[in-house]
C-alpha cells in the first residue's frame, strides 16, 4: 500500500503539470482567437466601405508643404529610430518567456532572475518607442497629407484594431513585469507564463499589422490599377511580400534584441564590483549572445525568400535593388554582416577560457577563423567596379580579370554558407568543451557529423563553381537553393546528433562564470552597433526599390525628394540614426541600471561629549 501511495504521489505532480499546461496552451489560443475575431469584424467593416472608395489620388508640387528642410530626412530619421526601438521592445520579450519557462521547469532561479533583468530593457525603452510612434505619425500627416489621407481610406477599418491591440499591449506589459514577484511561484506562474505569451502574440500581431502597410506600398494588394479598392481589408494586406517581410523582420528582430541586451550584459560586467556579479553578467552576455546568432543563422535564407519574392512581383524593382544604384550597398551589407559574424565567433573562442575541457578545440579555431575571414573577403568583393573611361581602359573592362569573377552571386553564395557553417561549428565546439560523451555509439556520431560537414561543404563549393561559372545564367539563382539546403542540413543534423550524444553526458569540466577577459566584452558591444547599422541600411534599400512612387505603380512622389538619395547621403543618414539610437540606448541602460541602485542612508552624527564618555 505504501508503495502504490508513492506511485501516485509521483504521478500526480505530472498531472498536475500537464494540466497547467494545457490551460496556459487554452489562455494563449484564446488570446489569439480574440486577436482573429477583431480582425473579421474590421474586414466586414471594409468589406461595406471598399466600394465608395475613389481612385488614389495624384498629388501635385504644391501639394506638399514646404517647411525649408527635407522632409524625407525627418520622416527617415523619425521612423527609423521608431522601428528600432519597436524591434527591441517586441523582440525581448519573446526570448523573456522562453528563458522564464526554462527557469520554472528546471527550478533554477537564476534564469528567472535573468529574465525580470531583460524585461527591465524593453519596460523603459517601450515609452520611448511610443514618443517616436506619435511623433512619426504627426509628422507623416502634416508633410504627405494627400498620401497618409489615402491610406487612412484603404486602412482606415484596420487602425481601430491596432489602437486597441496597443493598449492591450501596454496593459499586458505592465502587468507582466510589475506583477512577476507576485506571481512567481506555483500555479501563479502558469498566470504569468500566460500573460507573457498574451503580450508577445499581441506584440506579433502589432507588428504583422505595420507590415501590411510598408508591403502595401512597395507591392500593392486588394486595389485596382488606379488604386481603388476592390478587395476586403485582407486581401489589401496578405500582399506578395507581407509573409516574407513578417518572416524576416520576426527572425531579425530577435536577433537585434538579442545583441542590444548582450551589450547591457557586458556593460554591467565591466562595471561589476564582486566576483558573483562578473559571473552573474558573463553568463547573461553568454545566453544573449547565443540568442542573437542562432536567430541570425536563418537570417540570410529568409532575406533571399524576400528578395525572390520582390523579382517575382517585379523584375525592375529587383534590378533596382540588386543590380543598379543599390547594389553596391549590398557591399556594405556584406561587410557588416562579417562584422557580426567575427565579433560573435571572437566572443565564443574568448568564452572558452571559461573551461579547461576547451583545450583540447584550441587547434580548430585557427582553422574556423581562417575561412570565415577569407570567405569575408569573397563576399565584400564587387563585380563591377565605379571607374573613369582611362581607368577602364587601363584596367582592360568594369572589373578586375582576377578579383572580379569574385563578385557574382555564385562566390558569394559560397561565402556567406561557408560563414554560417563555420560559425555554427564554433558554437557546437563551444557547446562540447565541458561535457565528455558517454553513449557508446559517441565514435560514430563524430565520424557521421563530420562526414555530413564535409559533404556539404563540398556540395555547396561545387554548386556554386558549376552553376555559376560553367552553366548558363539562367541556373545561377537556381544553385542557392541546394547550398541553403546544404548549410541547413548541417545546423539541423549537428543539433539533433549532439543532443542525442550530450543528453546525459558527463559535466567533467564545469564553466568558471566571469572568468573571461574585460577585452570579449566589447565584441558585444559590436553586435548591436552592425546590427543597427544593417537594420537601417535594409530598411533604405526596401524604401528605395520603389523609386519615385509613394504606393508602386499606385501614388507618385511629386515631392521634391522623390529620388533615390545618393549611397554617401544615404550611408551618412544611416550612420546619422545609428548613432542616435545608440545614445539612447545608452540612457536606457542608465536608467534601467539606475533602478536596481538604493542609496544607504547617512549615519547619525555622534555627539562628542557622548562619544568621550564611551571611551571613558
Amino acid at each position: 500500500m505504501r508503495e502504490q501511495s508513492r506511485k501516485e504521489l509521483a504521478v500526480k505532480p505530472n498531472s498536475i503539470r500537464y494540466f497547467r499546461f494545457l490551460q496556459f496552451l487554452l489562455l494563449s489560443l484564446l488570446t489569439l482567437g480574440l486577436f482573429a475575431g477583431e480582425f473579421a469584424l474590421a474586414s466586414e467593416v471594409v468589406v461595406d466601405t471598399v466600394a465608395e472608395l475613389a481612385p488614389a489620388p495624384q498629388p501635385e508640387r504644391g501639394d506638399y508643404p514646404n517647411i525649408g528642410a527635407s522632409s524625407r530626412a525627418i520622416v527617415w530619421v523619425i521612423a527609423q529610430m521608431h522601428l528600432f526601438f519597436g524591434a527591441l521592445v517586441l523582440a525581448v520579450p519573446m526570448f523573456v518567456v522562453g528563458i522564464e519557462f526554462m527557469g520554472f521547469k528546471t527550478g533554477d532561479e537564476r534564469y528567472d532572475d535573468m529574465a525580470h533583468e531583460f524585461m527591465k530593457i524593453s519596460i523603459t525603452a517601450y515609452s520611448i518607442t511610443a514618443l517616436f510612434g506619435g511623433t512619426l505619425a504627426i509628422a507623416l500627416f502634416l508633410l504627405y497629407p494627400t498620401f497618409m489621407g489615402y491610406m487612412m481610406e484603404v486602412f482606415g477599418a484596420q487602425m481601430l484594431v491596432y489602437a486597441l491591440l496597443f493598449f492591450m499591449e501596454s496593459f499586458f506589459l505592465y502587468v507582466y513585469y510589475y506583477g512577476w514577484d507576485a506571481l512567481r511561484y506555483g500555479n501563479k506562474k502558469w498566470v504569468h507564463l500566460s500573460i507573457g505569451m498574451m503580450l508577445n502574440g499581441v506584440g506579433l500581431t502589432l507588428m504583422f499589422m505595420a507590415n501590411s502597410w510598408s508591403t502595401f506600398m512597395m507591392a500593392p494588394s486588394g486595389v485596382s490599377d488606379v488604386g481603388a479598392v476592390v478587395g476586403n481589408i485582407w486581401e489589401v494586406m496578405k500582399g506578395p511580400l507581407w509573409n516574407p517581410i513578417n518572416l524576416h523582420r520576426f527572425i531579425a528582430n530577435v536577433a537585434f534584441g538579442g545583441a542590444v541586451v548582450g551589450a547591457y550584459a557586458g556593460f554591467k560586467f565591466l562595471a561589476a564590483k564582486t566576483p558573483e556579479q562578473k559571473a552573474h553578467y558573463d553568463w547573461m552576455g553568454y545566453t544573449s549572445n547565443f540568442i542573437a546568432i542562432l536567430a541570425f543563422l536563418p537570417l540570410p535564407f529568409a532575406g533571399y525568400w524576400l528578395m525572390a519574392e520582390v523579382y517575382s512581383y517585379s523584375q525592375q524593382m529587383g534590378i533596382t535593388a540588386m543590380g543598379g544604384i543599390l547594389a553596391w550597398l549590398f557591399i556594405v551589407q556584406a561587410v557588416l554582416i562579417g562584422t557580426i559574424l567575427l565579433a560573435a565567433n571572437y566572443y565564443l573562442w574568448s568564452g572558452m577560457s571559461r573551461t579547461e575541457g576547451s583545450k583540447r578545440y584550441q587547434g580548430f579555431i585557427k582553422w574556423i577563423a581562417g575561412t570565415i575571414v577569407i570567405c569575408f573577403l569573397i563576399w565584400m568583393t564587387p563585380h563591377t567596379l565605379l571607374l573613369t573611361a582611362s581607368e577602364i581602359s587601363a584596367l582592360g573592362g568594369s572589373h578586375h580579370h582576377i578579383l572580379g569573377p569574385l563578385g557574382i552571386m555564385p562566390a558569394k553564395n559560397i561565402a556567406v554558407n561557408l560563414m554560417l557553417i563555420m560559425t555554427f561549428l564554433s558554437f557546437q565546439l563551444y557547446r562540447r568543451s565541458d561535457k565528455v560523451a558517454t553513449v557508446s555509439w559517441a565514435p560514430a556520431g563524430n565520424a557521421l557529423l563530420t562526414a555530413i560537414y564535409i559533404v556539404a561543404i563540398v556540395n555547396i563549393i561545387f554548386a556554386g563553381v558549376y552553376y555559376g561559372y560553367f552553366t548558363n545564367t539562367v541556373y545561377k539563382v537556381g544553385s542557392s537553393v541546394t547550398q541553403v539546403v546544404s548549410t541547413l542540413i548541417v545546423i539541423v543534423a549537428g543539433v539533433i546528433i549532439d543532443g542525442m550524444m550530450y543528453k546525459n553526458a558527463e559535466v567533467k569540466y564545469p564553466a568558471v562564470w566571469g572568468k573571461v577577459t574585460n577585452r570579449s566584452q566589447y565584441a558585444l558591444f559590436a553586435l548591436p552597433v552592425a546590427f543597427t547599422w544593417l537594420m537601417g541600411l535594409m530598411g533604405y534599400v526596401r524604401s528605395s526599390v520603389k523609386t519615385h512612387w509613394h504606393i508602386y505603380t499606385v501614388m507618385k512622389d511629386n515631392s521634391l525628394d522623390n529620388y533615390i538619395p545618393a549611397i554617401g547621403y544615404a550611408g551618412n543618414m544611416v550612420t546619422l540614426v545609428t548613432v542616435l539610437f545608440i545614445i539612447f540606448v545608452l540612457f536606457v541602460f542608465w536608467i534601467a541600471n539606475l533602478s536596481g541602485q538604493k542609496q544607504i542612508p547617512p549615519q547619525p552624527a555622534i555627539d562628542s561629549a557622548v562619544s568621550g564618555e564611551d571611551r571613558s
